[in-house]
């Protein structure tokens, strides 16, 4: 595995639409940006920041998730998530996230991944199924 270092940044984003308002995913009942989706946003920073330096066959798997939704956005407005690698301990990842409705922080807070086998992994969840 190539080195992961800490400051190691990433980001992502996504057009705020009826399909991702607290109405549509069940999370609340107006029409504003959802608080799993911005999750959702959040941990695709942190993913696709790190995923160029695993190794082949390898992935990361989010474990833990502590966020403050700060603020509503409405549709037709543009989410962006940033995220921080603040720590690499041997397979643990720790990342700070936040994300923006254009100037306006909208949500903060801390992010694990762990990194695993993707193979090996998902044999161990299809295992549960016997």
């Amino acid at each position: 595995m190539a080195e992961l270092k800490t400051g190691l940044k990433g980001r992502a984003e996504v057009a705020v639409t009826h399909e991702n308002t607290a109405a549509v995913m069940g999370s609340g009942a107006l029409e504003v940006f959802a608080t799993p989706a911005m999750v959702a946003l959040m941990e695709k920073a942190a993913l696709e920041s790190v995923q160029p330096y695993l190794e082949e066959g390898q992935g990361t798997v989010g474990t833990r998730l502590e966020i403050s939704h700060l603020a509503a956005t409405p549709v037709g407005m543009t989410v962006r998530a940033e995220s921080e690698l603040i720590e690499v301990d041997r397979r643990k990842l720790s990342f700070i996230v936040t994300a923006w409705a254009g100037d306006e922080k909208i949500g903060e807070g801390t992010h694990q991944r762990f990194i695993v086998n993707n193979e090996s992994f998902l044999a161990k969840a299809q295992a549960k199924r016997k």
